[in-house]
């Protein structure tokens, strides 16, 4: 076997090894919330329990489902926990193939994007689920009784955290693009109507068909490229820093230094 092939090998042993830590932690984490599965759904369900009238319930429709929904809230739950250690592993598997400059970019925008993806989450919580809630409770009809499925819920639940998290990452990608030399900042000012545009036209697609969560997803968004645009700027200073010292430093001839 060649000295390549080894590698490889050696390689993919490797990688088997951290994505099993990385699911052991998950597994562990999960058995330790399963006793309170219960107790966390209801946690999740508390923006739409405040909504509804006195009384009145969540369902569920299927067999199983007051079973496997609990279930996979609290899996989800899990993973988030574990995410710390999941990240480790991976960047313990990625971090020797990298240049000391690449691992110096990369830990701030890894920890930056699993706050920011958080932050979008708990903003979604504490903020958008009861004004959204509030919003479509009034606006039916009153002959309407409201008794919302839990695996609807849950699908409806998850798409907007997903949403409003992919949201909040908007500061780390236009960091990456400034980086990257895809654009620089002065393009990223002079489209800022268009972003401003796009955003609202993401939101009414991405989000339900009511104003109030496609404007609370729009304004984050453009605020967050506003935010993309001024770390952007102080990321990028060190590098034009470099440039123009490079610029200044005249061009000497080696024979002029000898006194040629």
């Amino acid at each position: 076997m060649s000295e390549q092939q080894e590698t490889f090998i050696a390689h993919l042993m490797e990688l088997r090894d951290r994505l099993l830590r990385a699911i052991v932690a998950v597994v562990v984490v999960f058995a330790c919330l399963m006793p309170w599965a219960g107790d966390i759904y209801d946690l999740l369900a508390k923006p739409m329990m405040a909504t509804l009238p006195a009384g009145t319930h969540m369902i569920a429709t299927g067999v199983v489902t007051p079973f496997f929904v609990p279930v996979k809230v609290t899996m989800l739950v899990a993973f988030v926990v574990a995410l710390p250690v999941v990240l480790y592993q991976a960047w313990a598997f990625i971090a020797p193939g990298l240049y000391v400059h690449e691992r110096r970019l990369a830990v701030p925008l890894v920890i930056g994007s699993c706050l920011l993806f958080l932050m979008g989450m708990a903003f979604c919580y504490f903020f958008v689920f009861g004004t959204v809630f509030k919003f479509i409770a009034e606006f039916a009809p009153k002959s309407i009784v409201p008794a919302p499925d839990i695996e609807q819920y849950l699908s409806f639940v998850m798409s907007m955290f997903i949403a409003f998290g992919i949201t909040f990452e908007v500061p780390v990608a236009v960091i990456l693009l400034v980086k990257a030399g895809v654009v620089d900042v002065a393009k990223l000012r002079e489209i800022r109507p268009y972003v401003i545009v796009g955003a609202f036209i993401v939101a009414a697609i991405i989000t339900p068909p009511d104003v109030v969560s496609q404007f609370m997803l729009a304004v984050p968004m453009c605020l967050l490229y506003e935010l993309g645009i001024l770390l952007a700027n102080v990321v990028s200073r060190p590098a034009r820093a470099s440039e123009g010292t490079a610029l200044s430093v005249p061009d000497t001839d080696p024979g002029q230094s000898d006194g040629r």
